[in-house]
């Protein structure tokens, strides 16, 4: 029998007749897809090595290449799915955990999509955002339970350190490692001008970054990679990740093949090594240990600086969030099952945590019934994908948003699935200095910057057909959701009403 079963996942297909053998694409493939015969003066490609990232066909000059998805044309069954067989395929052929990179695929409900919004009418006429005044100021941070006043009106009450988002969206936590330096500049300079916030993740914080570290939020994660003094006190706040959506209760491991010069001297670990992040912080085995951290930090920071928790999106989620608002953060950080990642294995991705869409609504009645919800903020991520995400989280209970998948396909990113590999054809999800030269900076940092842009006037137009002129006043009002093909269940659990109710 053949020992290799396992068939291409995409055709690559060239058109004889418009190709000109200008060998684009040969030079543009890092996985080394397409080839020059010289002798015959032709160049041919390798479906098998195909990773369908569409840089070649994107830059051919005459349009000569396309690429197609292969479908097996295996007997129907409802079971053992062509995609269940590929991967027994390969695991049969490698021996070895299937990895994978970005957000969960699967054709599970997205609750987004099933949940709409409110829009006024007669008794409360609509904004109209280019005339009125629509506030989308964000605070992120510990509030008082109630505000006290002197005789002269002055505020006596003494408010902690706050994120102060001009728009309720950030980025999320992508690490220099997983992503190239031109990528986290450029979400760096995008979050600087517009007045949001990106995510260090747990690479550490790059020195050529440190201009833009007023909106940067930085990481301590179970690794402790480029975590000292200097680091928390250089940036706007500090998260403690316990978790993420793609891989919930489990680490992480940057190949030390990846580890150059540079990433060396951020992570302040020995250049060539692995970078393993161990499942569990080994000084955090309950809430109190977790408290014990949180003002561990806040002492070193001394009390100037938002601390927040960044959890998995799992079972019993409203109990665990309470727990971390306990132990003193003041903002906690929900990721779910569709969050994405540079590399994980594709069982856990697919099957382990659970929609954001009832985190989210679980974790904010919790702390609502137990009169804690204004002791901490609530970011939520997890593939939000447009602005209409963004107010349905915030109409569910959410104060702000993390983007990701849709920040690095802003920059260009095709989601081929391929970001371990490190030979990100865009440049954004490699070390190679060949291909990181591919993402411009300057273009990658002016396209974030529109796209949060545009999702803030959208986020205004929305609000105004809903006759809110102010975020303040969507935030928690689920009054304004209404669900469609929806269970009475989930009805329940996302605590708003059938559309027609």
């Amino acid at each position: 029998m053949p020992e290799w079963l396992t068939q291409p996942d995409f055709l690559v297909e060239r058109d004889p007749e418009r190709c000109i053998q200008c060998e684009v694409c040969v030079r543009q493939c890092a996985n080394e897809v397409h080839e020059f015969d010289a002798e015959l003066r032709e160049v041919f490609s390798d479906s098998a090595a195909c990773v369908g990232c569409h840089r070649c066909a994107s830059l051919c000059p005459t349009d000569a290449i396309s690429i197609r998805e292969v479908e097996l044309e295996f007997r129907t069954n409802a079971n053992w799915s062509p995609q269940v067989i590929r991967n027994i395929y390969r695991q049969a052929e490698q021996g070895g955990v299937l990895l994978t990179g970005m957000g969960n695929p699967e054709g599970l409900p997205i609750y987004w999509d099933r949940m709409l919004l409110n829009a006024s009418q007669v008794t409360n006429p609509s904004i109209d955002p280019l005339r009125e005044p629509m506030e989308l100021f964000t605070q992120l941070g510990k509030k008082p339970a109630r505000l006290e006043f002197a005789e002269d009106g002055a505020l006596q009450t003494q408010i902690g350190p706050q994120l102060e988002l001009k728009v309720p969206v950030m980025f999320s936590a992508m690490s220099y490692g997983s992503i190239s330096y031109n990528a986290s500049e450029a979400l760096a300079r995008a979050a600087h001008e517009v007045g949001t916030y990106a995510n260090t993740g747990e690479g550490g914080l790059h020195e050529h970054i440190k201009p833009y570290a007023d909106n940067m939020i930085v990481q301590v994660a179970s690794g402790r990679f480029g975590v000292d003094v200097d680091y928390l006190n250089a940036a706007a706040a500090i998260e403690i990740k316990i978790g993420q959506g793609a891989k919930p209760g489990i680490g992480g491991h940057l190949p030390g093949e990846k580890v150059s010069a540079d990433i060396s001297a951020t992570r302040m670990i020995p250049e060539g090594t692995d970078a393993i992040s161990p499942a569990p912080h080994h000084d955090i085995y309950s809430i109190e240990d977790l408290r014990q951290l949180i003002y561990a930090i806040k002492e070193a920071t001394r009390y100037t600086k938002p601390v927040g928790v960044k959890i998995a999106a799992v079972h019993h989620i409203a109990a665990i969030a309470s727990g971390a608002v306990r132990a003193g953060a003041d903002f906690v950080a929900i990721d779910g099952y569709r969050g994405g990642t540079g590399a994980a294995p594709t069982m856990i991705r697919n099957n382990v945590g659970i929609p954001i869409e009832f985190a989210l609504a679980a974790v904010d009645a919790r702390l609502r019934e137990e009169g804690i919800r204004h002791d901490a903020s609530l970011i939520v991520a997890g593939s939000f994908r447009c602005a209409a995400d963004v107010v349905k989280a915030i109409a569910l209970g959410a104060d702000a948003c993390y983007i990701g998948t849709a920040a690095l396909v802003a920059m260009g990113c095709h989601l081929c699935q391929k970001c371990y590999t490190g030979k990100c054809n865009w440049g954004i999800a490699t070390q190679d200095p060949y291909l990181t030269r591919r993402l411009n900076t300057n273009i990658a940092t002016r396209r974030l910057t529109n796209l949060l842009q545009s999702w803030g006037h959208e986020i205004q137009e929305i609000m105004g057909g809903m006759g809110i002129n102010a975020i303040e006043s969507l935030r928690g009002n689920r009054d304004h959701l209404r669900g469609v093909n929806l269970s009475d269940r989930e009805l329940q659990v996302l605590g708003i009403q059938m559309a027609g109710e």
